[in-house]
């Protein structure tokens, strides 16, 4: 992403509206194919409960700083 574009990237936990810093990179095997990955965005302060909630459920892919 462009400074442009990661200017103004919102966290996706719900009620923040903190800045985002990190990507975290997730797909239910279920009924996402393996070539689909989905992403959410997390700031420092939910990061790890956002990883922690797709960990739990075997959906983390990986993460990333944004």
């Amino acid at each position: 992403m462009t400074a442009e574009l990661t200017a103004d990237v919102k966290c996706s936990r719900a009620g923040c509206s903190a800045r985002a810093s990190m990507v975290i990179e997730w797909r239910n095997p279920r009924i996402h194919t393996s070539d689909r990955i989905k992403s959410w965005l997390a700031c420092k302060e939910h990061e790890e409960f956002l990883v922690d909630y797709l960990k739990t459920r075997d959906f983390l892919i990986g993460t990333r700083t944004l």
